[in-house]
């Protein structure tokens, strides 16, 4: 009997330790702490809209005294996540804007786990369901603009990772809605893998990618995970990715670049197609920053992101570097 004991003991303890440190591993790999909530001016509201015949959830940020006629930036979340994640990841970074330069924030909430974006692949439905989240989000900004009295010219789309390629997607099929878009380690599907309807004319795009993403290859290549994990389909590379934009654009010749180093191992590199540069009669810009140096995530000084998705650099503040490009867009 003290035999069957000992041994059942053993077994305890070895699954005790075997629990340790797959905690140990979770921790060092997966766990990062929740950033300060900054003081802000405004409030954060829940809300609901129903398109075609779907119930769908929403947040928004409005700065205290916000004045009539101002813009509007859409900020959508990654894969499996929600609008609290997207907050919490980006450091509420995009909220602290709004109260110094005076803008309404929408966190839009996806159908299923994926938005519905260019890629053949991903996991897009929902209940067997696939909605159209291009629409979703075209009535939430008809909605919002009405109730809000904002500037239906000045309205902005940005997303990180899968939230990202769905902002590519407005981008490319919705440029007379969105004055310009900004997408955070996401790049244009490869041709096999793609599924959009580009409109006749462009609008702004930024892409800000970094070079040492685990997961969305900044050379391009397969979505993936350590090879395991949520697998995307086909992408072009950062470069090639910024070219196609440059391309619909009209914007012809090479960009103008210039590269600064913002932290130790890191260095941000900005290649800009500019409206007029060689003689382009285009009125929109592209422009890629690469973070060399950045993993899979936006890049901001207010909290870290998940070892597991690679470097996480503090600077550049990626959301502030977002907004300068949208505010300088031509009214």
């Amino acid at each position: 009997m003290k035999r069957v004991l000992r041994f059942l003991l053993r077994g305890f303890l070895s699954l005790l330790a075997l629990l340790a440190v797959l905690t140990g591993v979770f921790a060092y790999f997966l766990y990062t702490p929740d950033p300060e909530l900054p003081q802000l001016s405004g409030s954060l509201a829940k809300g609901e809209i129903e398109v075609a015949g779907v119930k769908r959830s929403y947040r928004t940020y409005v700065p205290k005294g916000l004045p009539k006629g101002a813009p509007l930036v859409l900020v959508m979340h990654g894969s499996g996540e929600g609008p609290g994640q997207i907050r919490l990841g980006t450091g509420y970074a995009f909220e602290r804007l709004a109260d110094e330069h005076g803008f309404a924030i929408v966190y839009p909430k996806s159908f299923a786990s994926d938005w519905n974006d260019c890629s053949r692949i991903g996991d897009k439905e929902l209940n067997s369901a696939r909605s159209d989240d291009a629409g979703y989000l075209a009535a939430l900004v008809d909605k919002l603009v009405a109730e809000l009295a904002l500037d239906p010219a000045r309205v902005f789309a940005t997303g990180v990772s899968n939230g990202g390629s769905m902002a590519l997607r407005l981008a490319l099929e919705q440029p007379s809605r969105y004055k310009a878009v900004a997408a955070v380690v996401a790049n244009v599907p490869a041709p096999q893998n793609f599924e959009c309807k580009p409109a006749a004319f462009a609008t702004s795009v930024m892409i800000m990618n970094g070079t040492e993403d685990p997961l969305v290859p900044y050379a391009g290549g397969e979505i993936n995970l350590l090879g395991l994990f949520y697998k995307g389909g086909e992408i072009i590379s950062s470069r090639a990715s910024a070219q196609y934009f440059a391309d619909w654009a009209q914007l012809s010749g090479a960009p103008q670049t210039s590269e600064k180093t913002v932290a130790e191992g890191v260095r941000v590199e900005q290649n800009r197609w500019s409206p007029g540069h060689n003689g382009s009669a285009a009125k929109t810009e592209v422009e890629l920053v690469s973070i060399h140096g950045g993993g899979h995530g936006l890049p901001q000084p207010y909290s870290k992101r998940p070892r597991l998705l690679g470097p996480s650099p503090m600077e550049p503040n990626g959301p502030a570097l977002i907004w300068a490009f949208f505010e300088r867009q031509p009214k």
